[in-house]
């Protein structure tokens, strides 16, 4: 039987500036022998890659994009390569690890079905840096992603979410579009009850403006940082 190429799931930064403290030499040797990427953004992908091996040309190199439009038929031929050519291939996020809260799950989906070999790397991931960092409950959570945009439905499944976190003794994490973070906030302190804990993680990684706190919803009354069009993630406990 033709061996199909490798699969690897390519970390990359979540601040600007900080490759080289949180991208592993195992990344860097991985993408410098590689010639064929799967990504979600090309031209933060292009970047990324340059900056971690200056030394590629990267016109050289072959990127496909694969973002939360794409279709099965996208995600099947951008694995072609692998499954014909026995080429390796990796997988780069926008920002972060592939696989969460990315369109490049559903890459890794059917690669498993064609049995390419998945291999992952260690990388920052703004999502459990956050938990590690809340003080919340890290045996029991969930990620919800993004909220209803409009204001009726998120105040509902904010206390949805509550409910949720009470019940189930569950730690909740959703994420915003960065421009409209100050108005969740605002939507935080109405709809949540005063003793609920949120943890507020914003420019995780980033030397100079990372914001990282928990405090009850009473207490970040009148004290909110200003997030505006910042990365940040949000999260609830009891």
């Amino acid at each position: 039987m033709k061996k199909t190429g490798n699969l690897y799931l390519i970390p990359t930064i979540l601040a600007e500036g900080t490759a080289d403290k949180v991208i592993s030499p195992q990344v860097k040797d991985t993408v410098q022998n590689l010639t064929y990427f799967i990504v979600e953004n090309l031209r933060t992908a292009r970047r990324f890659v340059k900056i971690i091996c200056p030394e590629l040309v990267i016109e050289q190199l072959n990127f496909v994009q694969i973002d939360k439009d794409a279709t099965p038929a996208q995600v099947q031929a951008a694995l072609k390569p692998l499954i014909e050519k026995g080429i390796d291939a990796g997988i780069i996020s926008e920002a972060g690890c592939p696989g969460i809260a990315d369109p490049g799950a559903e890459v890794v989906k059917y690669a498993h079905q064609q049995n390419i070999k998945v291999i992952p790397f260690a990388g920052p991931s703004a999502i459990l840096l956050s938990l590690m960092a809340s003080g919340f409950n890290g045996q029991q959570f969930a990620f919800h992603g993004y909220l209803p945009i409009d204001k009726s439905p998120r105040l509902q499944a904010l206390r949805q979410l509550e409910k949720e976190m009470q019940q189930r003794n569950q730690t909740q994490i959703f994420m915003e579009t960065p421009y409209r973070n100050n108005k969740l906030l605002e939507d935080l302190l109405i709809s949540l009850h005063p003793d609920t804990k949120l943890c507020i993680a914003a420019n995780i990684t980033s030397p100079e403006q990372e914001f990282i706190q928990t405090k009850t919803i009473q207490q970040w009354k009148g004290k909110l940082p200003d997030i505006h069009k910042q990365p940040a993630v949000f999260l609830i406990y009891k």
